[in-house]
């Protein structure tokens, strides 16, 4: 069956999907250059999406097809309904593009990356697995360790010779023994802390009820979870709840992408990092994704194709400089 469907403009899956993805080598948000390949669940069933959008400068529709068809209106609806959340498509930035615009430094940057979408993963569980495993070592090696836990626990789709791998649910995750995180390269307290989100969750853990709290009382419950610090709870408020005032700002990588593209010297700590994104709210989760997508255009994961490139407003860089080191940008 192909859906077609309406994001509010501007949309851009390229840069949306590499914004979801992060690095090159992941098996679960797979990207071709053309379309974006993601297999889910549902009603126990799994389902292959592959989405493409027919102008990839940003036309106003993008074509969904599922493989093998759903079965009912109910879940051609839940179907709709995840594409619509991991790729934002119904979230109106139109009050960001006002704000971007008046900032000269933040101008450059909304018009290079113009039709991103802030992606938000399909479950908040599946967030916070994300923070767990990304806790470990580096970005790399996080994406790496979620490749190999879906390879072995989640639901397979197509041929032996060509499986793709729906990201593992709660109970896909109780099925494995302990040893098999281990062997993986899980460490101790990230075993633990994975099996007591799963257990809790098959137990009637309502994670996804979250999106009715307050921030603060988001981070409350989440941090009250084996497992969960700082970080991983501003990481799940902004990629798992679409909170887009959030910018982790533990986040090391995102912390020195900040200071450069700020032309600072110094390090930025978690104080100054809010009080340098203070000036971009509600929207310092969107000044986060924006840097990410130039940090992986820098390092040529992906062609950046924007008829606004950084590079041809030196002008409007300069001025942004200037500003900010005279405390007005």
């Amino acid at each position: 069956m192909t859906l077609t469907l309406r994001p509010i403009p501007p949309f851009r899956l390229d840069y949306t999907v590499w914004a979801l993805r992060r690095r090159e080598r992941n098996l679960i948000d797979r990207w071709d250059g053309v379309t974006y390949r993601r297999v889910v669940v549902v009603d126990g069933r799994a389902t292959e999406l592959a989405i493409r959008q027919p102008d990839s400068k940003g036309g106003s529709t993008i074509l969904v097809v599922a493989t093998p068809a759903p079965l009912n209106a109910s879940q051609k609806h839940e179907l709709r309904s995840i594409v619509d959340r991991l790729l934002g498509l119904q979230i109106d930035l139109t009050e960001w593009y006002r704000i971007a615009e008046a900032d000269a430094r933040l101008g450059v940057l909304a018009r290079r990356f113009r039709g991103m979408k802030p992606p938000i993963f399909p479950t908040v569980f599946e967030a916070l697995m994300n923070g767990f495993a990304c806790q470990q070592l580096s970005l790399e090696v996080g994406l790496e360790l979620l490749n190999r836990l879906a390879v072995v626990s989640g639901h397979k789709f197509g041929e032996e010779s060509g499986l793709s791998y729906a990201f593992p649910s709660p109970t896909d995750l109780l099925r494995l023994p302990v040893d098999a995180y281990r062997a993986i390269g899980f460490s101790g307290q990230k075993t633990k802390a994975i099996r007591q989100l799963a257990v809790a969750t098959t137990l009637g853990l309502a994670l996804d009820s979250l999106v009715d709290l307050e921030d603060a009382a988001v981070r409350e419950r989440l941090l009250d979870l084996h497992g969960v610090g700082r970080w991983t709870a501003e990481y799940v408020l902004l990629r798992g709840l679409g909170r887009l005032d959030t910018f982790p700002g533990d986040d090391v990588g995102a912390r020195k992408r900040l200071a450069k593209w700020l032309g600072c010297s110094a390090q930025l700590d978690y104080d100054a990092v809010a009080a340098v994104v203070d000036r971009w709210q509600p929207f310092a989760g969107l000044v986060y994704f924006h840097l990410l997508l130039q940090g992986l255009s820098e390092k040529g994961m992906f062609e950046d194709k924007s008829e606004n490139p950084t590079e041809r407003n030196d002008d409007a860089v300069q001025t942004a400089r200037e500003r900010f080191r005279n405390g007005h940008g």
